[in-house]
């Protein structure tokens, strides 16, 4: 038989901010008689903590001054030879009990070695004096490895000095955006090609139209002139390649086989080969002359972007937008080395005009490596911000990158550093979205740059001549720490 069931009382539910309060009540019950009031303040309390904040922020200061005093009191009445016996001594603190000022100088006398003579002639003063630190008690506990070592200078190769750049013409003719430049090997004009089809022949000096040329029905991306024939080579959008004779001012060759759009376009320096890299992933060899294919050069995963040669191996070095960089042996067809350093699309690259190394562009970094083995060297010491469309390098070592929302930046070869950073002025009329550098070249004395920009103009620039060191100093801090990759 079940025993008898026992009533209960209902529980009437609560909720955990009721029970909360609650709580809070009974503590203040237990604890705090006054009701709405804070407790009053204990001022042997206040006096610690304040004492503490004081010791921390200023013991070390407080501790070297007082000790000053009372080291000049008694080194006035000791003997003085026994502090000219120990020329680098570096007093430490003794422990809290002893005050004898002799025995503290006696136990606690770390010796330092000879300072270091300096090895650059342009360093000054004399470093044979005494390099005795004095430390008081409290301040040794702040005092590190770094106020004793003598510091190295940096190894990082301080930059030329280079005058700014400025911008002195706006050329204005094209009806699209200006994608492509080339010089002329005597430097008395240059060509660029657009996104109006159309490819335009200026002259260097007065900056006047000279010619126009029409034929290819897409965007123009990449323009050459040969150095040794009278032929200009262009690539488009429209998947073609053609070879102009600049005697006719006409087509004379065209070259079939890209499936896609051609974005890239470069002449071999000594053999009549011409290597143009696009949309379908391959970087294609052609015969000047015969206009046969002699290789198609794939291994990108991605749109091949930019493409430069050189007269020894590796002859041919591409950028692509699946973030690596292919060097190929010409006689092969087949890849030498793909370098991996980069992130991003490498949409630009430019090859130093005497040394043997390169550069390329990405989103993430401007990188510089040597030829012919492709070892990385370092990253210029600034971040750029932006999509590097096109770049290029004087013999001054001055390199200049065009980014996608209009932003010039100068840098300084050996060094890295970023010594100008201009930004390019829309044509009255364009947006300021259009503030956009697709591409740029120095003419062949590197004194003049020409930048092709979104708002349809040609920009042409050159160094300040009244600027000096003086009025624009050098403003450089060498890198404490050089990100290797």
């Amino acid at each position: 038989m079940p025993g008898p069931t026992v009533e209960r009382e209902p529980v009437e539910p609560q909720s955990l901010k009721k029970l909360s309060l609650k709580s809070l009540k009974r503590s203040l019950d237990l604890f705090s008689p006054i009701h709405g009031q804070f407790p009053p303040p204990d001022p042997e309390s206040k006096r610690i903590r304040m004492s503490h904040k004081v010791h921390v922020e200023y013991g070390g200061i407080k501790g070297a001054g007082g000790g000053q005093s009372t080291r000049q009191a008694n080194s006035g009445a000791t003997d003085g030879g026994n502090q000219a016996s120990v020329p680098n001594a570096l007093a430490l603190p003794g422990p809290e009990g002893s005050r004898d000022p002799q025995k503290e100088r006696d136990q606690n006398a770390l010796v330092l070695g000879p300072s270091l003579q300096p090895k650059g002639p342009t360093e000054v003063g004399n470093t044979g004096k005494s390099t005795s630190i004095v430390s008081a008690p409290g301040f040794s506990e702040r005092l590190t490895t770094s106020a004793i070592i003598e510091r190295i200078p940096s190894k990082w190769p301080r930059p030329v000095w280079h005058p700014p750049w400025k911008n002195y013409r706006v050329i204005s003719g094209h009806l699209g955006w200006v994608r492509s430049i080339a010089f002329d090997p005597s430097n008395s004009w240059f060509c660029t090609g657009s996104a109006d089809r159309t490819i335009k022949i200026w002259d260097v000096a007065s900056g006047r139209l000279k010619l126009t040329l029409t034929g290819h029905i897409e965007q123009i991306r990449g323009l050459d002139v040969s150095s040794k024939h009278t032929y200009m080579f262009s690539a488009g959008d429209d998947k073609q390649v053609k070879c102009w004779d600049l005697e006719q001012n006409k087509v004379i060759r065209s070259y079939h086989g890209h499936l896609s759009g051609v974005y890239c376009l470069a002449l071999h320096p000594t053999i009549d080969i011409l290597l143009t890299g696009g949309r379908d992933s391959v970087c294609r060899v052609w015969d000047v002359r015969t206009k046969m294919q002699i290789f198609a050069l794939t291994g990108h995963d991605n749109t091949v972007c930019s493409v430069f040669t050189r007269p020894t191996d590796p002859q041919v070095v591409t950028g692509s937008h699946d973030s690596t960089i292919k060097f190929w042996d010409l006689r092969y067809g087949k890849t030498m080395l793909t370098l991996t350093h980069h992130k991003k699309s490498v949409r630009a690259m430019a090859q130093h005009p005497k040394e043997h190394c390169f550069a390329s562009a990405s989103a993430d970094n401007v990188k510089k490596f040597s030829l012919p083995k492709g070892e990385f060297l370092h990253n210029m010491l600034s971040q750029q911000k932006t999509i590097i469309n096109s770049m290029a390098i004087n013999e001054d070592g001055v390199m200049a990158t065009g980014g996608d929302n209009g932003s010039l930046w100068f840098w300084d070869w050996k060094s890295g550093h970023n010594f100008q950073q201009s930004q390019t002025i829309v044509q009255p009329g364009s947006l300021e979205s259009e503030a956009g550098i697709y591409a740029l070249s120095y003419d062949m004395t590197g004194t003049r740059l020409i930048t092709c920009e979104a708002d349809k103009t040609i920009k042409m620039w050159k160094e300040d001549e009244t600027a000096t060191p003086e009025t624009h100093p050098l403003n450089f801090k060498p890198p404490k720490d050089i990100r290797r990759f």
